[in-house]
């Protein structure tokens, strides 16, 4: 996702509105249309005591791990580690990587350079160096940079006769691609996650109880801002709250899912409008035996998870060269509601023959022979 988006739902919800509650001035479009509101208040912001958060309400997660004593495991995925650092870590060693590297190898050219003497006998007449007008670690250092980098101001090129300057030659070319490689792909990886997508992403800022078609609901709204739509996107909703076993054991932070649609394919969403969220409180529901007196004494927060790919960073190739095609099967001409009573009847289909424009409007859906052929 592709990219996620996380919201924190603390459990102040509104579960009913009594005449004694703050009152807001209905939005104009009811003030004109004068319909009742006489259970549909609109109310304040309630006082909230502080507390402390399992996720913030920018989706970011509020837990630290600490005393972690098998550091090595993030070493052993170095990339994703890379990718992970902040970027302000990931321009310096950006930097460093790329300094290091030319400091490493300009070492090498100079190194070269004096064992065989060309630093000092670079001026004489008739002396083939390894690298022409190369005289001090900083001409090295420079050299080191134009051939990684393929500069080639043509100042300092290497000669034929210094075969330990071709296998280093080569050394480096391959390995500066390798770290171009690294380098380029972390940089790229971290400027394209959607993480900024989820500031455009609305959640509502409470989640109500209300009755809805005769059912107890849990209820919250989510929407798209930007006109590149969110692709795949699906939805879940998480209860995290301290539970304690039949057992005696205290599990703390437990999580359990909330149903939001999965089960009848609600969690998959298309996000081009404001949608309301919507979980049912049945016996299956954690929130089943639940009070409006007790959930304000209750301790817990709803984690609200939305995934999905933006269109911008996805990358799926679609073939329309069969758009148009079609091909003909063996389909009845009868209603749905006939062909359910026939396969009641008789639960394996008849084979029926593929259908041609002459003989459709002629044609008995569960024989394969003509209502004018049986006639005669």
């Amino acid at each position: 996702m592709a990219g996620d988006s996380h919201v924190h739902m603390d459990h102040d919800m509104e579960i009913g509105v009594t005449p004694r509650e703050q009152v807001k001035k209905l939005p104009k479009h009811l003030r004109e249309a004068q319909i009742p509101t006489d259970c549909t208040h609109l109310i304040s912001d309630p006082v909230k005591k502080p507390r402390q958060r399992y996720v913030q309400k920018d989706g970011k997660c509020n837990v630290h791990h600490g005393n972690v004593q098998e550091t090595y495991r993030y070493l052993s995925d170095l990339f994703t580690t890379l990718v992970d650092l902040r970027w302000r870590l990931s321009f310096f060693i950006f930097t460093l990587v790329y300094i290091v590297n030319w400091l490493f190898f300009g070492f090498l050219w100079w190194l070269i350079a004096l064992i065989r003497g060309d630093l000092l006998h670079a001026d004489e007449e008739g002396w083939t160096p390894c690298v022409e007008n190369l005289n001090s670690f900083v001409s090295a250092f420079l050299f080191s940079i134009e051939t990684e980098t393929t500069i080639g101001y043509g100042y300092r090129v290497i000669t034929e006769k210094c075969p330990e300057g071709i296998i280093l030659l080569l050394v480096q070319a391959i390995l500066g691609s390798i770290v171009n490689a690294m380098m380029v792909g972390c940089m790229f990886v971290k400027i394209s996650q959607p993480k900024n997508r989820a500031e455009t992403l609305m959640f509502s800022h409470k989640a109500v109880i209300s009755v809805r078609d005769s059912k107890m609901c849990l209820m919250f709204r989510v929407g798209d801002l930007r006109n590149s739509h969110i692709v795949e996107a699906s939805i879940r909703a998480k209860l995290i709250r301290s539970q304690q076993t039949k057992e005696g054991e205290f599990i703390p932070l437990n999580q359990t899912d909330i149903n939001i649609g999965f089960d009848t394919g609600d969690d998959r969403l298309f996000l081009v409008s404001p949608l309301i969220i919507s979980h049912e409180i049945n016996e299956k529901s954690p929130f089943w035996e639940m009070s409006r007196a007790q959930m304000e004494k209750e301790e817990f927060e709803i984690v609200v998870i939305l995934e999905g790919m933006v269109e911008a960073t996805d990358d799926q190739e679609v073939d329309y060269n069969n758009f148009h095609d079609i091909y003909e099967t063996n389909t009845p001409t009868c209603s749905a509601k006939e062909l359910s009573a026939r396969l009641k009847e008789s639960p394996l289909l008849p084979h029926l023959p593929l259908l041609s424009p002459d003989l459709r409007q002629h044609t008995d859906p569960f024989s394969s022979q003509t209502t004018q052929d049986k006639r005669e």
